[in-house]
């Protein structure tokens, strides 16, 4: 049964809104629909966050830096979409960032590097919020991006899409700029995907 959330206007200055509750589909759902995400540590409640003011992306009015256009055309380099959403989730666990997973566009615009360091492992992607991401995938909710350079996956993001919006989570990197393309990729095809903002939920 999905939780009942407070009114998201009651959230405190640092965005917290509720702690506790369950990672069903049908409560992360819930969630999202009023724009509330998880975030907690290995070992601590269930914390469900809605920061005022946040972190957006509007696709339509996005300008990709000069160095990122140059990334793009890589020929050694292939983008995929849902293809390796458990890989991805898990590379995002192992090696993505050990605070805040979500992004800046202003970084990204700029082309300055949003890479984190490979050895320094997240601790709030837990198992348990794996098996979650995995089940809304499953239902078509939860979507990943990929980057390949041969086969090997070297980058990629993964997130929830509820109607117009996709809901950014996580991304990580194991060569140079590999996130941003994933998200270049995930802007560029955010037209014909009717997508028309990427919540990016905490800027860091």
């Amino acid at each position: 049964m999905p939780l009942a959330f407070p009114d998201p206007t009651h959230a405190g200055p640092d965005g917290l809104l509720a702690m506790g509750g369950n990672l069903s589909t049908d409560t992360l759902v819930t969630a999202y629909s009023q724009g509330i995400f998880p975030w907690f540590n290995e070992g601590d409640p269930i914390l469900w966050w809605h920061p005022d003011p946040r972190m957006v992306l509007w696709p339509a009015e996005f300008r990709c830096a000069r160095s990122l256009k140059r990334e793009l055309k890589r020929s050694d380099l292939t983008v995929t979409a849902n293809e390796a959403f458990s890989q991805v989730i898990t590379a995002c666990a192992t090696r993505g960032q050990s605070a805040a997973p979500h992004l800046s566009s202003a970084e990204i615009a700029s082309g300055a590097s949003l890479e984190t360091d490979p050895d320094s492992p997240s601790t709030w992607i837990t198992s348990t919020l794996k098996q979650a991401y995995q089940a809304l995938h499953a239902l078509g909710v939860a979507h990943s991006v990929e980057v390949w350079q041969d086969e090997n996956l070297v980058g990629g993001l993964y997130g929830v899409r509820l109607g117009q919006v996709f809901f950014g989570e996580s991304m990580f990197s194991v060569m140079p700029n590999a996130s941003k393309i994933a998200l270049a990729y995930l802007i560029a095809s955010a037209e014909s995907a009717d997508i028309s903002l990427i919540d990016c939920q905490i800027s860091n």
